[in-house]
């Protein structure tokens, strides 16, 4: 092995020259400066399309149907409008936590069992809980909410869930059909009034 000095230093990776473009025809890129002859290739911005681009088609993701799943809006786990709930088990809370503990996001931060305040905590009924426990969380699953309070704690929503109603459709058809009945028999008694009239004429 050669003495390492000055005169023999040389970079890890060797350096390889930019490729300079445009730079007239004696330049070993001339003319077309690489980008061959027309096309869309051969524009500006050309190579920073965005993913899924199919040349100005319609793209396959909006030529599919948008049916239930990973294509709503609202799907779990992929839906922006969807939140995440990091769930909490009551073996868990069994482990960790004395008698009459109150339990927030905050203690269960503390405890390790959540990773952030900022996400909303769903307890969950997986395991026995034999302690008395005043839980606050964003969510209860029907289980775990029925163990806690058997045990004499609390739980406590820190979100109120809100329940989706089904719009009651008014029956128009029928609606329409007294209407028609009302007015074709307002049309009758003018009818047969005119017709009185005209006899007496």
């Amino acid at each position: 092995m050669d003495e390492l000095n000055l005169s023999s230093l040389k970079p890890a990776q060797e350096r390889k020259e930019r490729k300079r473009v445009g730079r007239g025809l004696g330049s070993g890129k001339g003319r077309y400066s690489g980008r061959g002859i027309k096309g869309q290739k051969s524009r500006a911005g050309s190579h920073k399309l965005p993913a899924g681009f199919e040349g100005g088609q319609m793209p396959i993701d909006m030529r599919l149907g948008k049916l239930r799943g990973n294509y709503s809006a609202d799907a779990m786990p992929i839906g922006p409008f969807r939140t995440y709930s990091q769930p909490v088990n009551l073996r868990d809370l069994e482990q960790r936590f004395e008698a009459g503990a109150e339990i927030t996001p905050e203690t269960l931060k503390q405890a390790g069992l959540i990773g952030s305040v900022r996400k909303d905590v769903k307890i969950l009924g997986v395991g026995e809980l034999s302690k008395q426990l005043t839980v606050s969380a964003h969510g209860f699953s029907k289980s775990a909410r029925e163990k806690i309070e058997a045990a004499g704690g609390s739980a406590t929503s820190l979100r109120e869930m809100v329940s989706k109603t089904k719009k009651k459709r008014t029956k128009r058809p029928a609606l329409v059909a007294e209407a028609v009945e009302e007015g074709l028999g307002e049309g009758a008694e003018t009818a047969s009034e005119e017709a009185a009239g005209d006899e007496d004429a």
